[in-house]
């Protein structure tokens, strides 16, 4: 399995079910299930399907689709964040119950590959945002 790594406050909206795309200055052929990775905490704290990639994104199309990537236009200004700049289209987003950690390998800073990591921990904390707040 993949880990993505993503920065807050980006997480916690996806993981609020806020926010459904994340914005990348690639292209990506991945697609399946993968792990939610707070970036700088070594932690998988969710999971999700990446389902689909839009663009690259004109600033036209980054404008009327805020609803979905939660960045404002404003702070962005005449300048996409990338120059090509990519929509992965994230779904069935499942925030896990304890975050689980892992061991950060060196020189990630997209992608984490976790085929050694204990992916039975992940599955067994995999909830809902019901089950998260209870």
């Amino acid at each position: 399995m993949k880990g993505l790594l993503i920065k807050s406050p980006w997480i916690e909206k996806i993981l609020e079910g806020k926010k459904t795309w994340e914005i990348r200055g690639t292209n990506t052929r991945i697609r399946g299930t993968i792990a939610l990775i707070r970036s700088g905490s070594s932690l998988v704290v969710g999971t999700c399907e990446l389902v689909n990639v839009v663009g690259p994104l004109s600033l036209s199309d980054f404008r009327k689709t805020t609803k979905n990537h939660c960045v404002e236009p404003s702070a962005v200004g005449e300048h996409l964040p990338y120059k090509e700049t990519y929509a992965w289209v994230l779904s069935n987003v499942k925030p896990l119950r304890e975050p689980v950690p892992y061991k950060h390998p060196r020189g990630a800073v997209i992608w984490v590959n976790l085929l050694f990591f204990d992916l039975p921990a992940i599955a067994r904390n995999a909830g809902t945002q019901a089950a998260r707040r209870t």
